[in-house]
């Protein structure tokens, strides 16, 4: 199992429409975005830590699917440290690295808001199925069918890339050609990976247009509709992102990044 393959299961939350999570994902990014303090932040993230539990994911599988977020956070986090907006007392001045109390309040608030707006998107996108992502994009939000089959044919290739990959490493090292100069052999590989794509890719274009694909109104094989556990969902990251925004604003840290 890679780590972009989805993680099945009998859970409530592997039976929720694909729809429903990327409305809840979005729902809290929309409102951690907004505003750039560390209090709605860490309030969003310390919900959503307690809901994670029933996310079906263990906690070795959370590990393994939200590293990059956590190092994605810590950097951006040290590059507002060391470069971010001034203000306040001084604490280390070296060239342009200019650490202050405003950058180190900002910096822990980007962190917080990098952690609560990923870590959530990357657990419900981690029991996603792509085929019923598509068929809820297609029948449910009335995207182009010919645009979401096709992107879903295009994500249904990424495993045989990967197998392409390491098919054509086994190849070159069996030539003697894989010894050694890493980086030429990278180029090269990763030229040959191309060309292959795009032949596999004019031959399934080539497939779907003998189906008739695209000349008729299409049909779904399976139906896609929202049940009363999607709305559940939605609504707990509306709330979610409700709480956020009400304890940054009550507290008075709310800061609406319009008015910067």
């Amino acid at each position: 199992m890679t780590v972009l393959e989805p993680i099945a299961g009998e859970r409530v939350i592997h039976r929720i429409n694909p729809v429903a999570k990327l409305a809840a994902s979005a729902v809290i990014a929309v409102a951690l975005v907004l505003s750039i303090d560390w209090v709605s932040a860490s309030v969003a993230l310390a919900l959503e830590f307690a809901l994670f539990p029933w996310a079906g994911l263990s906690a070795r599988q959370f590990v393994r699917r939200t590293w990059p977020v956590w190092i994605a956070a810590a950097l951006g986090g040290l590059t507002i440290l060391l470069y971010g907006q001034p203000s306040g007392d001084t604490y280390l001045r070296f060239l342009l690295v200019h650490v202050t109390d405003g950058s180190i309040e900002l910096s822990i608030a980007t962190v917080l808001r990098m952690l609560a707006i990923g870590l959530p998107a990357i657990v419900l996108f981690a029991t996603i199925d792509p085929t019923e992502l598509a068929d809820g994009l297609a029948q449910i939000v009335r995207l182009p069918a010919r645009f979401v089959v096709g992107a879903l044919a295009g994500l249904r290739l990424v495993g045989l890339f990967i197998g392409d990959w390491r098919a054509l490493e086994l190849a070159r090292r069996a030539r003697g050609v894989a010894d050694h100069g890493r980086i030429r052999r990278f180029w090269g590989q990763a030229f040959a990976l191309l060309v292959l794509s795009i032949r596999r890719g004019s031959k399934l274009a080539t497939a779907m247009e003998a189906r008739g694909f695209g000349s008729a109104p299409r049909t779904w094989a399976r139906e896609s509709r929202l049940h009363g556990r999607d709305a559940v969902l939605i609504v707990l990251g509306l709330l979610v992102a409700s709480a956020a925004v009400s304890v940054s604003v009550a507290t008075g840290q709310w800061n609406f990044i319009a008015g910067r």
